[in-house]
């Protein structure tokens, strides 16, 4: 199911997968961006949406788009930074493909902002958003959307 959307992104510092501070708000400015919530552990719905972002990287390198994909983590405790990095070569994650942590506060508020936030990593559901300019609204995608489904919805966000 497709939705728009605005969300008002919390200003918080979060850690990447070298353990440097990131700016999220800053971050998910930085427009084109495709987004999504993760947890290392999972062993359901993560590993399915983090293959389709290994997908979605190729097509757009493959297309020249400037569009970064951004995993935020649900379940801070265990993802640290290293276990981010371990991951995220697991997935073949490139340059253009951030993950981030922060403190379990961070976590929850982060995921409110995109009402995501159900209470207990293992309720959560898949939910990939994109934006292509930071003004606009972000797409909502919920269920699981494959490589191609979102890089339609991206191609199509770029067309108005």
């Amino acid at each position: 199911m497709r939705r728009t959307g605005s969300y008002a992104v919390p200003d918080l510092m979060l850690r990447d997968t070298d353990g440097a501070r990131v700016a999220l708000r800053s971050s998910l400015a930085a427009a084109p961006v495709i987004l999504d919530f993760i947890f290392t552990t999972c062993d359901t719905i993560c590993p399915v949406t983090s293959l389709v972002f290994s997908q979605l990287q190729v097509q757009l390198a493959d297309a020249h788009s400037p569009a970064r994909l951004v995993s935020v983590s649900i379940d801070p405790e265990q993802d640290t930074p290293a276990a981010l990095k371990r991951y995220g070569a697991k997935f073949g994650a490139g340059p253009r493909w951030q993950m981030l942590t922060g403190t379990v506060a961070e976590s929850i508020l982060v995921q409110r902002a995109f009402d995501v936030y159900r209470g207990d990593k293992m309720n959560h559901q898949p939910v990939t958003f994109l934006r292509v300019d930071a003004g606009q609204p972000w797409s909502r995608l919920e269920g699981f959307a494959t490589a191609q489904e979102i890089f339609r919805e991206y191609q199509a966000l770029l067309v108005k």
